[in-house]
Order: structure tokens, then sequence, then C-alpha cells
């Protein structure tokens, strides 16, 4: 499919899914918004069979603001992981966010509840464009992402810790839109904890893996423990060891959390922590 007329939606995700699926090997995304790259990473992540290689330059502080959100990060990271996204960071700017494919120059233009695609296919300017942003693309330094890829961590907690630790985490994840940590959804060391403790897990086993996979170290898992438990959302059991110290089995502390299915547990745990 070739993107020949302009499009005019409510949001980008028709936009984007139309690049993306315009047959392109190759989409330059340059100084996205918040909204198009959170957008261009759910829709990427949905699409099956080949998909372009798709890479975005932005201003650093803002894949940072992007990528605090582990939901988006976390799928962002399995497309790098596969080849299909990469992003670097560039101080230079445009005056509105850009879409440049092998023979299309998508410009998104924002109208209070309405977006623009604004498409030019002129083989000159096109060329211009890709040339010129190319040589942006190719200055730019790498953003290095440092969210783990959200398959691999699917993948390790069924198989360090249980199928049905799985099964939760996935549901809770769902339930959310965002997973920030700073009252905008739970972050996913909260979420970690919480589907530990439903699943009466070890707190060591659970940072451990938390600590493997990179998701925070121990000791941040141990941190958000201890204020989950003084909140009296998590509590604890001593469990005896041949060698050592006892190690602590994580159990859920409130009632509410007790009898709430797994899509439920967030919203629960959010209202608790309020």
């Amino acid at each position: 499919m070739t993107l020949t007329s302009n499009m005019l939606t409510e949001g980008v995700e028709h936009i984007l899914r139309s690049v993306l699926g315009s047959g392109t090997e190759e989409v330059l995304v340059v100084d996205p918004s918040t909204d198009v790259i959170d957008t261009l990473v759910a829709v990427a992540s949905e699409t099956d069979g080949d998909r372009p290689h798709v890479k975005v330059v932005a201003d650093e502080s803002l894949l940072k603001d992007v990528m605090d959100d582990f939901i988006v990060a976390s799928n962002a990271a399995d497309l790098v992981s596969s080849g299909d996204l990469s992003m670097r960071v560039s101080a230079d700017g445009t005056e509105n966010p850009l879409l440049i494919t092998e023979d299309a120059v998508v410009s998104l233009v924002t109208a209070g509840d309405h977006v623009a695609g604004l498409v030019t296919t002129d083989e000159e300017f096109v060329a211009a464009a890709r040339s010129t942003y190319t040589t942006r693309w190719e200055e730019a330094s790498d953003y290095k992402l440092r969210t783990p890829p959200i398959t691999a961590v699917r993948t390790s907690l069924e198989d360090e810790i249980s199928p049905d630790a799985r099964t939760d985490f996935d549901a809770v994840l769902s339930s959310l839109q965002t997973a920030r940590g700073d009252g905008d959804g739970l972050d996913e060391v909260t979420i970690s904890l919480l589907v530990a403790a439903k699943n009466e897990v070890l707190l060591y086993d659970i940072s451990k893996w938390g600590e493997d996979v990179g998701i925070a170290s121990k000791a941040t898992f141990s941190r958000t423990k201890t204020k989950l438990e003084e909140m009296g959302l998590i509590d604890t059991e001593k469990v005896p060891i041949d060698v050592g110290r006892p190690r602590l089995r994580l159990k859920l502390g409130d009632d509410r959390l007790v009898n709430s299915g797994p899509d439920q547990l967030a919203g629960v745990a959010q209202s608790l922590l309020t």
C-alpha cells in the first residue's frame, strides 16, 4: 500500500498503522511527541508478519520520560531486541513530527482533538528529506534503554517462579494503562511483589529473579517490600532453612487484595496506596 493521500483522525494510531503497513522497509521517525512514541510502540508490537525497521530520533528528555513507563519500555525493548526498532537522541528539533519512508514524507499536525497526516510523495522532496534526516540520524547518539524486553520478563518469570505467577503478572499489566509508580499506575517492582505475594513466593526468589532479568536490584525489591508491608499491602512469614537466617515468604496483607482477581489487583492496590 502506497501512501498517497492526507489523513485526518482523532488520534495518531490510524496514521501510524497506515505508515507501518505501507510496505516500506524502513521508517524514520523524527521528533515524535510522547503520544506518537507510545502509540508507535503499541502498534509495532501488535503488527504481525514483516515489520519495517523503525528508526526514532528524538529529544533525550522526552525519550526518558516515555520510557519511565514499564509497559512502553519493555515492549520497546522487545522491538529493539528483534531488530525492528532503533532509538537515538538529538537536540535538533522540527516544527512537527515527521514519518519518512522510502517514497513518502508524512508530517503530523495536531489541532485540538484531531491529528492530520499531511503526505507528500514528490520524489525530489522525499529524497531531500531522507538525505537530511538520515544525516541527522547518523550524527545522533544511541539511546540506551535499560528496561528488559517483556518477552524475557514473562518467560523467565514462568521458568524461575511459576506459570501461575506469569499469568497473574500478565493480567495485572493488562489492567493498567501505564506502569510508572508515580501515582499513575504501579511500577514494575511493586507489580512483581504483589504477584509474588498472591502466589506466596519467597522474597529471596522474586528479588533474585528481578535482579537477574534486569527489572531492579535486590535492594530495590527489599525497600519496596518494606514500604508495602508498612502500608499493610503485604505480609511476610519466616521460612526456616538449613543454614543461615530464615527466608521470608510473601503474602497479601489486606483482605481486599486477597479477594481480588489478578485483573483487579492493581486497581485495589492503587486505591490502598493513595
